[in-house]
């Protein structure tokens, strides 16, 4: 098999990649389709497996599983199809926008907050081309098994398109498989009740300082002075 993992900073982006090009491996799964070959199964279907294949393997080491994201699955199936039609095998595309960009573009990564996301790519053929062979070859790379196991990321998206980026192939396959999470900047029950204090205070504030004016036009005239200090 050759394996060809590639990884840039974690906390921005992991990436994999994998060229099915030794022996099928994975013994049958309870995912429906999970040994289906293109044709057999519409892409669809595959990504379904890949999804229960993937979550099978993170519960078989006690994590949780990983929650579909059509965001992240909308980004995964056009590099997919990207890859398939320009032929090329690459986190960066032709155009050389990688998984960031990708996911800028779906709208994923917008807004306030940190994030990370993970990607790992494979194709085959015949036997190779199958989720569980897929996910059996990401299981035995360091790089790719990193990614489905990380505790961080929660969320996935699949794209499989059929064919491949190099050759044709009747039962080809090519997978993109897009891991994320997302963590928004939220008001906390303490800031909350600090910004309600700050608000009844300056309400009282602009109260008193109303009072205080119809005080100070009531003893206007009087020979006495008289003070009146705004509450809060």
């Amino acid at each position: 098999m050759a394996l060809r993992p590639l990884k840039v900073a974690f906390g921005v982006a992991a990436l994999s990649g994998v060229l099915l090009a030794g022996p099928a491996a994975g013994s049958a799964m309870a995912c429906d389709n999970a040994n289906a070959r293109p044709g057999s199964a519409s892409s669809s279907q595959l990504e379904r497996a890949t999804v229960c294949v993937l979550n099978d393997a993170r519960r078989n080491h006690g994590l949780g599983r990983l929650h579909e994201n059509g965001r992240l699955s909308a980004a995964a199936a056009a590099h997919s199809s990207d890859m398939v039609r320009k032929r090329y095998f690459s986190h960066t595309s032709r155009s050389g926008r990688d998984v960031v960009d990708r996911l800028n573009n779906s709208g994923y990564l917008g807004g306030p907050g940190s994030w990370a996301v993970g990607e790992n790519l494979a194709w085959g053929a015949g036997s190779r081309s199958t989720p569980s062979s897929v996910v059996s070859a990401w299981m035995r790379s360091p790089g790719h098994r990193q990614n489905i196991l990380s505790r961080r990321f929660r969320e996935v998206g699949i794209g499989v398109s059929f064919d491949t980026p190099r050759g044709s192939y009747s039962t080809g396959a090519t997978y993109t498989t897009t891991f994320g999470t997302r963590s928004r900047p939220a008001r906390g029950r303490a800031s909350r009740i600090r910004a309600a204090r700050r608000s009844r205070a300056a309400r009282r504030t602009r109260a008193a300082r109303a009072a205080l004016q119809l005080k100070i036009r009531s003893v206007a005239g009087q020979s006495r002075p008289a003070t009146f200090l705004p509450a809060g």
